[in-house]
């Protein structure tokens, strides 16, 4: 069974890292999606996306149902066959997401006798935000595969990711168990105050960026929102926007058009040396080697 993915319609305004795949009722594609208004599209096969780089806010409609969720390596996203998504917006880019594309029903209708699964059973929830460890290695082992390049001898391998991935689908966001409530954490930042406060920090990583002026943003004192902070991104407000300038950073040093003073200055880190040894402690190398090596 041959799946068609949406992937170039719904975005069209990224780029494919990976040549996409083709295995039995499967579809992989690894993309890097820029910030901004992705493409309406109606689903019609369903798309798990794991999120392997990149943090950002990630606002989508499917059918209606509006969903907020801030993203991390490691987030997840379910898009169920039938729904129609719309508003899909993002606040960064996302460096590098793997995307798979499966049949409405998962499996094939023989499969699911052999379970003894209900094909109802295999609708899924419009989910989003997650935090599954196990979506997160099924992700990584089709995006080594897909860096290996076709082989036969894999062709085990795929179809047994693929039984696992789509048992654990069923097993936790099926549309019956799926509740995204019990996903929202009572002392968490809500969708408007982070989106606006992740906005915030993109148009102004160039300037001078303070708890204080973070906390204004949200209306909140210092020191509370920066504890909604850290439990709604895993990382304090300091961290977000050290992460965000070397990103940024890393995409200039790639372009090579700017010197590295510039580079600095247009992250904010304020001067060479600054930047020199915030980079080379995030990455392990230097400014430098790191465009030497053409990462």
């Amino acid at each position: 069974m041959q799946v068609n993915s949406h992937g170039d319609v719904k975005y069209s305004t990224g780029h494919r890292l990976r040549d996409s795949a083709d295995w039995n009722a499967l579809r992989v594609e690894c993309w890097r999606h820029e910030h901004g208004v992705l493409t309406d599209v109606h689903l019609d096969c369903t798309e798990v996306a794991v999120l392997l780089a990149g943090q950002l806010n990630v606002r989508r409609t499917g059918d209606g149902e509006i969903q907020t969720a801030f993203g991390r390596a490691g987030t997840s996203w379910i898009c169920p066959a039938g729904v129609y998504e719309t508003d899909i917006e993002l606040s960064a880019p996302m460096e590098e997401c793997v995307h798979i594309f499966l049949p409405p029903t998962l499996l094939e209708q023989s499969a699911l006798e052999n379970y003894g699964i209900d094909p109802a059973k295999a609708r899924l929830g419009y989910a989003g935000g997650l935090s599954d460890p196990l979506l997160v290695e099924v992700a990584l082992s089709f995006r080594k595969l897909l860096d290996q390049g076709p082989d036969v001898s894999d062709r085990l391998l795929v179809d047994g990711l693929r039984t696992t991935l789509a048992a654990r689908l069923m097993q936790c966001y099926s549309a019956e168990n799926w509740q995204p409530a019990i996903f929202k954490s009572p002392n968490a930042l809500d969708g408007h105050r982070l989106r606006r406060v992740l906005d915030f920090i993109e148009h102004g990583l160039a300037t001078e960026l303070t708890l204080e002026d973070l906390a204004a943003q949200a209306c909140m004192s210092p020191f509370h929102f920066a504890r909604l902070f850290r439990q709604t991104t895993g990382l304090t407000p300091h961290r977000y926007v050290t992460e965000r300038r070397i990103a940024v950073a890393k995409e200039k040093l790639a372009l090579g058009r700017l010197s590295f003073t510039e580079i600095a200055l247009e992250t904010g880190f304020g001067s060479p040396a600054n930047f020199s040894r915030a980079f080379r402690k995030a990455t392990g190398c230097s400014p430098g080697q790191f465009r030497k090596i053409g990462f």
